[in-house]
């Protein structure tokens, strides 16, 4: 199962361009400063034009990553830090994948509307658990100050985090306790390293916890289970997206764990109708 995956952490950043994008964009300036001395002699008519082309070109280039990113022709570390518009396209285009054969209207039924997928482009700095405090606090603010505040019921969190492995899950775990304050609940940890289903039940029926961490696998037979994981309080799904194994894969790119995710966790009843609602944002990190 993907629960006991345990594989090292590789950092990846958060540029959406290549060592060969910046090259171009140098040599692009350049040509751009011998076209405006150009255009200078050659009146407002060609520097009119000149705008033009620059503004197709960049519309262009725009459009050519937003396509790869949904088609996942380019590095991951890329795809979480852009618009909700493409990660809508990315998020489809996996879950089409693990219900392999699902037609369009049962896919539809399935999908998670791009309104439900918080806006982080505008973060600039590395994705990476140095970073997560940042993040949180930076990108997500209502979830900052959710995380503070007190937890009403027993294992009802405000927010839950999707790892790819166990390992990862306690590092995530650690660097999710800085966030927390007494009185707003424990951080669960939610996989199958060291605790059976049933006791992660009974855990969960008597504890107040503010945050649970947990993969696929164990994620999903919680949901199933009766008054255990309750949703009311949950605000926010944060997917540790930019998190690779050994083989450089993401928790999108593993069959199995890519199944488990959206076929036990997204397709759970109570929680698609929380996603499509709006009630709960869903965050790559």
């Amino acid at each position: 199962m993907a629960d006991t995956l345990e594989d090292d952490y590789v950092a990846d950043g958060t540029h959406a361009f290549s060592d060969n994008d910046e090259s171009e964009l140098e040599f692009d300036g350049a040509e751009q400063q011998d076209d405006q001395s150009q255009e200078q002699q050659a009146g407002p008519s060609a520097t009119k034009k000149r705008k033009r082309q620059l503004e197709k070109q960049r519309k262009a280039k725009k459009r050519k990553l937003a396509e790869d990113t949904a088609s996942g022709g380019v590095p991951h570390s890329s795809v979480a830090a852009q618009a909700p518009t493409i990660l809508q396209k990315y998020i489809a285009s996996s879950q089409a994948k693990a219900f392999d054969g699902a037609t369009v209207i049962e896919l539809q039924d399935l999908a998670i509307p791009e309104e439900s997928i918080e806006d982080t482009s505008a973060f600039a700095n590395e994705r990476s658990l140095h970073n997560l405090k940042e993040f949180i606090e930076t990108a997500t603010p209502t979830l900052r100050t959710r995380l503070g505040q007190k937890s009403k019921r027993e294992g009802a969190p405000t927010l839950i985090v999707i790892t790819l492995a166990a390992m990862r899950g306690a590092d995530v775990v650690r660097a999710l306790r800085d966030l927390r304050t007494e009185k707003s609940g424990q951080v669960a940890k939610l996989f199958a390293k060291h605790f059976k289903v049933n006791e992660h039940v009974q855990y969960l029926r008597k504890t107040k916890i503010v945050a649970a961490v947990g993969t696929p696998g164990r994620l999903g037979k919680l949901l199933e289970a009766d008054d255990c994981l309750s949703l009311d309080a949950l605000s926010h799904i944060i997917i540790d997206f930019t998190y690779q194994d050994s083989k450089k894969r993401t928790i999108f790119d593993i069959p199995e764990t890519r199944q488990e995710l959206f076929k036990t966790v997204f397709a759970n009843d109570r929680l698609k109708r929380a996603l499509q609602s709006g009630k709960v944002k869903l965050v790559l990190f």
